[in-house]
């Protein structure tokens, strides 16, 4: 359907501070899924079919009322139509293969650190703190999945946890990872001082802060949002209840905060760690250092190729949000980040889901775990695995026992 703004139709939609009261939906009460510029992984709003735009436009431009008004913004309405039918299809495909890696991945490894390790290294502790994110962002995937397929059906309680379960698991996912990181980090290049500083207290105290952080940047969910009926979308899980200039000032700091607090620092934080490593291990005479080396390259070049599209387009939506000139570009530059952020977004998803299997399936020793675990379940492959190897190398290695050793 072609794009229609409220400009193609000589009509100019101003929010007011005077609403007209002879009319159902003024300007003053527009709802907020008309201004919505939402991280969350649904529906991009408005959502209008020609004959719910023609009722709109009608409905603004047939009223003897002559009410002034005070003009305070022009806000172009954009058709989403072509993006929501793109979402409606995408989305929950994505999230249903996110979701099932996901529970298999970190389930496997959750389940080896359970039959095989322990909880007394720092590794392990913060490893099983990224596998329980990763569980509590999955577990918000079905119904964002069903969302996008009809309407939000579950209410407002399940709008407020399902949507703080989200923000809290992809924070704390983001920011583990970039904790392991740092640790790595200090066992390869400080060694000596990390010895006796990286103790289970150290790494107890450091998750609590990571779990502080994202719950502290997910309070906005429990606070603003809620389920609420639209005339033209039915149930949504949104922001509402507040001005819409509150909203916008909320969802720009959401915009700002994933892209510096949550990309900007992992990635500088990373980049260094694994630039640092690298050094080092070049410095030594480690018998494997190419593959050490071609592993820390696979992590960062992965991490950057995931991330760092996804994070664009989230930047460009808050420049062009906080920009009011911006505001006025074409609605197919829009519908073309919409587009960019539904796919991007996915590719961020899907390596939040599979982080812990690709961080541990590197190292020789969850490599050993898990040929012993498929040993044991399925011991019709003895012939074509040899323990031998392993066996040596568990013995020969020293510390520190992490599931995810070069």
């Amino acid at each position: 359907m072609m794009h229609r703004t409220i400009e193609e139709n000589s009509t100019a939609l101003w929010t007011s501070s005077e609403c007209r009261a002879s009319l159902q939906w003024t300007a003053c009460e527009l709802p907020e899924s008309l201004f919505s510029l939402s991280l969350h992984p649904f529906r991009t709003y408005s959502t209008m079919d020609d004959e719910a735009y023609d009722q709109f436009l009608l409905l603004f431009n047939t009223t003897e009322d002559t009410t002034e008004y005070v003009q305070e913004e022009l806000v172009p309405l954009c058709s989403k139509i072509k993006v929501n039918q793109f979402g409606a299809k995408f989305n929950p495909i994505f999230y249903s293969v996110n979701f099932l890696l996901s529970f298999f991945g970190n389930g496997l490894v959750a389940l080896i650190i359970y039959k095989y390790e322990k909880l007394n290294t720092v590794t392990n502790i913060f490893l099983l703190n990224l596998v329980f994110s990763n569980f509590l962002f999955a577990s918000s995937l079905p119904f964002w999945a069903t969302y996008h397929l009809y309407e939000w059906i579950f209410g407002t309680a399940l709008c407020k946890i399902v949507s703080s379960a989200y923000f809290i698991g992809f924070y704390s996912s983001i920011l583990f990872l970039t904790l392991m990181t740092f640790d790595r980090y200090l066992a390869v290049v400080h060694a000596v001082a990390a010895a006796k500083s990286r103790k289970k207290l150290y790494a107890m105290v450091s998750s609590v802060i990571v779990w502080s952080i994202s719950i502290a940047a997910s309070l906005k969910e429990l606070v603003l949002r809620k389920s609420w009926k639209d005339p033209s979308d039915g149930y949504l899980c949104e922001d509402s209840g507040f001005p819409v200039s509150t909203m916008r000032t909320w969802r720009l700091v959401t915009y700002y905060q994933q892209f510096l607090v949550f990309f900007l620092f992992p990635l500088i934080m990373v980049m260094y760690c694994y630039i640092s490593i690298t050094v080092r291990i070049m410095s030594t005479r480690m018998k494997e250092k190419c593959r050490a080396i071609k592993l820390i390259f696979l992590i960062i070049v992965t991490f950057f190729i995931c991330w760092t599209p996804y994070n664009i387009v989230i930047l460009l939506r808050a420049i062009q949000a906080s920009n009011p000139e911006l505001q006025q570009t074409s609605c197919s530059d829009t519908e073309g980040l919409d587009f960019a952020l539904y796919v991007t977004r996915n590719i961020a998803y899907l390596y939040c889901c599979i982080s812990p299997v690709f961080y541990t399936f590197v190292g020789k020793k969850f490599q050993s775990h898990f040929k012993r675990l498929m040993l044991k379940r399925l011991p019709c492959l003895k012939r074509h695995i040899s323990l031998r190897s392993q066996s040596t190398r568990s013995t020969s290695q020293g510390t520190p026992h992490s599931l995810y050793e070069y």
